[in-house]
């Protein structure tokens, strides 16, 4: 079901499986997981310098695949807890840039791995929220977080009651993720950035996303988040990224970076 390939320093992971609209169940979570430790280690060797990650078919992902799950024998925390936290987590921690490209069905844990993602481009049709209204269960993989700290907490609440969706315009609109698009031209677009990213000074972005990981979890202050700028900076400057960037300022030329660790 999940798909790993590298293609120029680019990680493409998909999930294939469009005949449940890419429904992840526990062996499936543990096959992506999977995926992302070998994408990190090709990382570590300097062989992946971005990843995308995308769903085949119609959807990005709808969640959880509920299709065989007894309620009444349902562990519950052994896979939200147990397999897809630690996987969020190891996507969040990836030592490179991350892009998802998001369409149609993005829902539960498809929505937590959009969350785990850094870059998130959304084609106009996707379709975003909470609809577990019918199912007695409520909102997971950090859905709570987002939609509270994006969008406050009177329209998380509408949007968990009434189970409504928003579009995937509607969703880059109130400022949920990063760009909108056509939905044939989203996947484009975020191989594109990904290759841009992969040939830049991803050191620099790296030190960036940790900082912007540590403004969300840690809630730091403005010099706070000053002092870690410049500790950033400072760790850049022994880069030869770094240099190149600003000799080739000096020499009025493009640069060209090399991604050193």
């Amino acid at each position: 079901m999940i798909e790993l390939t590298v293609t120029d320093g680019v990680a493409e992971i998909v999930l294939n499986a469009p005949e449940k609209l890419n429904a992840l169940d526990p062996a499936a979570i543990a096959e992506l997981t999977q995926a992302y430790v070998e994408a990190e280690r090709m990382s570590q060797l300097g062989e992946v310098w971005a990843l995308v990650l995308r769903g085949e078919g119609r959807a990005f992902c709808a969640g959880r695949d509920i299709s065989g799950v007894d309620p009444r024998e349902d562990d519950v925390l052994g896979y939200l807890g147990g397999l897809v936290e630690p996987l969020l987590q190891r996507m969040a921690g990836f030592p490179a840039p991350t892009f998802a490209v998001a369409h149609g069905a993005c829902l539960g844990v498809g929505l937590g791995l959009l969350i785990a993602s850094d870059i998130v481009y959304v084609a106009d049709t996707a379709k975003i929220g909470s609809p577990f209204a019918n199912l007695g269960a409520t909102l997971d993989s950090g859905g709570h977080a987002l939609f509270v700290e994006r969008l406050g907490a009177h329209k998380t609440m509408d949007l968990i009651v009434t189970g409504r969706l928003m579009s995937g315009t509607e969703a880059v609109t109130a400022g949920l993720f990063s760009q909108v698009f056509a939905a044939d031209e989203v996947t484009d677009a975020a191989r594109a950035a990904a290759r841009a990213a992969a040939s830049g000074a991803t050191q620099a972005f790296v030190a960036s996303k940790r900082l912007v990981a540590a403004l969300r979890d840690e809630r730091l202050g403005l010099w706070a988040s000053m002092a870690e700028e410049n500790r950033a900076q400072a760790a850049l400057c022994d880069t030869a990224d770094y240099r190149e960037g600003f000799a080739a300022f000096q020499e009025k030329r493009k640069p060209v970076f090399t991604g050193s660790r």
